[in-house]
């Protein structure tokens, strides 16, 4: 079923209070908190019903090792087990153009608006990056657009510009052995429209009024299916489904099916749609989302003072990621290359990052290890940076752990102009991360008015700056504590 309770690690702290309501118990959160840069203070017992922790009543105390920084790294030589990017395809709020997407971002434009999607005047959040004027035009018939879940509309679109960026058009695919191409796009809530919509014909009319799409356009591995169905691939197909963190994770297995030798191409990326009734209210009831509605455009506000929460928004970004021997041997244009990824575990709680900040430096150092990079090399962070109080700055105590001198190095945040793409986050930010290592422009993080003073890395604020990226990380974190970063780099031979 659709992961309609797996969210975005934002850095919530709740707060539990016993009331009687029916008989029952019920929970009320006091919302976002500030916390100081260095102590985020995780909830002793968060424990409601509903949940099914087994975790006790007192936080457990988990004793762990950063992993050792390799001494003399050296990255991938081998060309059937290097992997390289040769195609990009998406679906934001600013269009489905990946030229034109970034350009929004380099102008530093917010594609943050009020919601018209359904009707939200009662609702104490009322905006959104809500995708207008989508069209499937071409790429989807106009039958099956009708049935599908936003989801997996927006998760077809990329998918296929992606394959048409690689040179990979239908004509080519049926000349290729497509046992050796490989699908994996995540969601963190699936087809959340067709869940509601399902549950509100039970609710309402009785079982028999339930689509028999109900359950196939609400389960999150429908994306890589329906793209394989569509276009022939028969390698590995699946989901992962880890959250705001998922776009990393199907980037970080989808590498490790080429280099091994499971797949010649994979396309991977993350999809998201839940700019609805359900999704807007499912965090309205967290008070995950910032609240406000009279300036949509400066409510995604990454390490500003003055932040109040995240922006929900949607999408999908899908890359191609493919061997440098197959993708050599085919002439393709490659684009960059990915150099290795980490994820980790908090092992902590359902929303908070660890205070010490381990799960997410140890996630840093593995992605290091794997790419074969040292720190010293990276110069460029795209960070998860979604705007919540104790999130932002938990995630740049983390990067200075790993980072011990951190002049060189710039970090932006994205979703300061199209929000919150949960699981779709990371494949657009990816995006992002290529598009500034072929440019040479780093987008800037907009609305940045009152810094906080903890963050002394350089955040390109308001104005985008020009800097030549040597290697850069993308980072994600999700619910339940799923760490993810990925590397990519300029691709030489």
């Amino acid at each position: 079923m659709a992961s309609i309770a797996t969210t975005c690690s934002s850095g919530l702290t709740l707060r539990r209070k016993e009331l009687t309501n029916n008989g029952g118990s019920m929970l009320q959160f006091n919302g976002l908190r500030a916390m100081e840069a260095n102590q985020v203070v995780a909830p002793s017992g968060f424990n409601p019903s509903w949940s099914g922790s087994t975790s006790g009543s007192k936080s457990r105390v988990i004793k762990a090792m950063a992993a050792p920084t390799v001494s003399a790294p050296k990255r991938e030589t081998d060309p059937k087990k290097r992997v390289v990017i040769t195609g990009m395809g998406l679906v934001s709020c600013f269009g489905n153009d990946v030229n034109t997407f970034y350009d929004k971002l380099l102008e530093g434009q917010s594609g943050i608006t009020l919601i018209d999607r359904f009707d939200a005047s009662t609702f104490s959040v009322r905006f959104a990056g809500q995708i207008r004027d989508f069209s499937s035009v071409g790429y989807i018939d106009g039958k099956s657009d009708r049935r599908l879940d936003d989801c997996w509309r927006y998760c077809l679109v990329a998918g296929k510009k992606a394959l048409e960026d690689a040179s990979l058009s239908q004509d080519v695919l049926e000349t290729m052995d497509r046992t050796k191409i490989g699908v994996l796009v995540g969601s963190g809530m699936g087809g959340l429209t067709a869940f509601s919509t399902g549950v509100e014909a039970l609710i309402q009319k009785g079982y028999k009024k339930i689509t028999p799409f109900f359950i196939p356009y609400s389960i999150t591995n429908m994306g890589s299916a329906l793209l394989a169905i569509d276009t022939g691939l028969m390698g590995p197909n699946y989901s992962i489904s880890t959250a705001c963190a998922t776009a990393n994770y199907c980037f970080f297995q989808a590498a490790n099916h080429i280099r091994r030798g499971d797949a010649d191409i994979m396309v991977a990326g993350g999809t998201e749609a839940a700019v609805n009734a359900t999704g807007v209210g499912g965090f309205i009831a967290c008070r995950a989302l910032s609240q406000r509605n009279d300036e949509p455009h400066r409510a995604s506000r990454p390490w500003d003072q003055d932040r109040d929460g995240f922006v929900i928004g949607e999408g999908s970004g899908v890359l191609i990621m493919e061997s440098l021997e197959h993708a050599t041997k085919r002439g393709a244009k490659i684009i960059a290359e990915y150099l290795g990824g980490g994820i980790t575990c908090d092992a902590h709680h359902m929303t908070d990052p660890r205070k010490d900040g381990l799960g997410v430096s140890t996630c840093i150092t593995k992605c290091l290890e794997d790419s074969g990079i040292s720190p010293e090399e990276v110069n460029y962070v795209n960070c998860h940076a979604t705007s919540t109080l104790a999130g932002d700055l938990a995630e740049v105590n983390a990067i200075k752990k790993v980072f011990k001198d951190t002049s060189e190095i710039k970090m932006n945040g994205t979703k300061s102009m199209i929000g919150h793409g949960l699981g779709a986050a990371g494949g657009l930010e990816a995006i992002a991360c290529i598009k500034a290592i072929t440019t040479g422009w780093l987008h800037p993080t907009i609305n940045q008015d009152n810094l906080e003073p903890a963050v002394d890395i350089d955040t390109v604020p308001n104005v985008k700056k020009q800097h030549e990226v040597n290697v850069a990380i993308s980072n994600s974190f999700g619910f339940g504590g799923h760490n993810s970063v990925v590397a990519f780099a300029p691709f030489k031979p």
